[in-house]
């Protein structure tokens, strides 16, 4: 859809509010879904509005344990709100709209507008749409009209920046929805990816994280089984790059050229996220993950062997149907060999429309919160005795906005290490601002998080352009606060949620 398509669905003088769920790509999703209101004229409602909006606009997952619930909940909190506001506009997007097309209106008959995660560019007109002929859109695209990465964006961070390489995935894993609703693989060219991020590095970016459902798959629909790893290495020649990240990876596709990759490429951080999801060469079969035990810890070992200092983290699923108490511990011992510095852990759980759903052998709830809990202990204690290595290194925090929630109160300031640790440290006598950099002596650890609490000398701040484009954005004329996101910020997941999904960051 053109500028001028887009154009024609003027919001002018009217609020929007969104809601996010689920993995990363929903989360940009949404930068983008801000970027394409804002350009048809609305502007974003102040934060802690709670439906108190023009536009409220929820971007799905149907991954999460009992998403559509909580949607639907939700939905029923503003229809009254709806009912007192006259013009007052609700709409459903990403993963469950796709899958449920034209059910949610049948449940909530107040929604206005039902889009999928292939045409999110139509949303202005579909409110629009809706708003003119009084009666609830529904439009779901089979297939990607246009790769998001051309529509409007609204970047939620100054300093640090998503980059999408691929959309959909190949995979067919027994326990995820996902490829069903994002479809096939589609990858970007090359040129337009490093185009975006010298772009984004001229405003004065200096992380970036690549994305893609299966990101490291990235050259099959090219035709270049190394595409990924000189991907990395041409953003290793874009001067003013710090930092490169990306997520998530399949073991299937990692291999050793994109390792050498990371070794070899200075500002490709020493960070991986590698889901193993379970142990058990049998349960890997039946989830139909195309790797196995040993394949995996084999991975692990040459990462370290490049990259000794490299964080690794993970995701794994607990209870998957026909999981016996052999299997688990198999899980355990990986998670004892890989030593992991942190991990998404979940508690399986049916999804509908998924082949898992089906499969006999579903584990009691009390079996799997059992396993569960003594995985967590186990990884809990792994994340601090790792930690713990890093206290006496010196390590080049990036200053992060709200990831300290304390901060205030104990006079420190936070960020992300190299390795994507999180760290707080104790503020500067000088000025500093998200996104320059700070050289500080690790003295403590705990299991999630790394303190710095000696004095940190003016010398020890770098400022920077990432810093710069933080300070010129907060200094412009003020804007309604931001786009209220359901998951954390960039860079690996934090670590040991309460999460009960089966999937993750970006579904690998």
């Amino acid at each position: 859809m053109t500028s001028s398509d887009r154009s024609q669905a003027v919001g002018v003088n009217k609020s929007y509010e969104i809601r996010t769920y689920g993995c990363q790509m929903n989360v940009h999703d949404s930068e983008r879904l801000s970027g394409l209101l804002e350009e048809a004229g609305y502007v974003r409602a102040p934060e802690g509005s709670d439906g108190d909006a023009d536009v409220v606009v929820f971007n799905t997952c149907a991954v999460r344990e009992n998403a559509d619930n909580k949607l639907y909940g939700n939905l029923g909190r503003l229809a009254p709100m709806k009912t007192k506001r006259p013009g007052m506009q609700i709409a459903v997007g990403g993963c469950l709209a796709q899958k449920d097309r034209d059910t949610i209106v049948k449940k909530a008959p107040w929604v206005d507008v039902v889009f999928g995660t292939h045409n999110i560019g139509k949303l202005p007109v579909l409110l629009e749409r809706a708003r003119v002929q009084e009666e609830a859109q529904i439009e779901i695209a089979e297939s990607l009209e246009a790769f998001p990465s051309t529509l409007p964006t609204r970047r939620e961070s100054a300093y640090a920046a998503w980059v999408s390489i691929s959309v959909g995935c190949n995979n067919t894993c027994t326990f995820c929805i996902v490829p069903a609703l994002r479809g096939k693989e589609e990858d970007r060219r090359p040129g337009d990816i490093l185009a975006e991020v010298e772009a984004l590095v001229g405003e004065g970016v200096s992380e970036i994280t690549l994305l893609g459902q299966n990101v490291n798959a990235y050259g099959s629909d090219l035709g270049d089984r190394e595409a990924f790893s000189k991907l990395l290495r041409a953003c290793g020649q874009i001067e003013g790059l710090e930092r490169v990240r990306f997520t998530s990876p399949h073991p299937r596709d990692f291999t050793d050229d994109v390792i050498a990759a990371m070794a070899e490429t200075p500002n490709v951080m020493p960070q991986l996220h590698m889901p193993l999801q379970s142990g058990s060469d049998p349960i890997l079969k039946a989830m139909r993950r195309s790797y196995r035990q040993e394949r995996f810890l084999g991975i692990i070992e040459k990462v370290r062997a490049a990259i000794p200092h490299a964080a690794i983290s993970t995701d794994i699923i607990v209870g998957f149907p026909g999981e016996t108490e052999e299997d688990f511990e198999q899980t355990m011992h990986v998670v004892r060999e890989a030593r992991f510095a942190s991990a998404f852990t979940f508690q399986y759980s049916k999804r509908p429309g998924t082949p898992a759903a089906e499969m006999e052998g579903q584990i009691p709830k009390e079996v799997v919160q059992d396993r569960y809990m003594r995985l967590v202990a186990l990884q809990e204690e792994i994340s601090w005795e790792e930690n713990k290595k890093q206290v006496g290194r010196t390590l080049e925090v990036m200053v992060a906005e709200g990831e300290g929630r304390k901060d205030g109160a104990t006079h420190r300031l936070s960020g992300r290490a190299p390795d994507n640790r999180l760290v707080h440290f104790t503020k500067p006598d000088v000025e500093v601002r998200p996104g320059d950099v700070v050289t500080v002596e690790i003295t403590y650890a705990a299991p999630h998080h790394l303190l710095a609490e000696g004095a940190v000398p003016a010398e020890a701040v770098r400022r920077t352009r990432a810093g710069d484009a933080w300070e010129k954005r907060n200094a412009a004329p003020a804007q309604p606060a931001g786009v209220m996101l359901g998951i954390p910020t960039l860079g690996a997941p934090a670590p040991l949620p309460a999460a009960t999904s089966g999937c993750s960051t970006a579904c690998s």
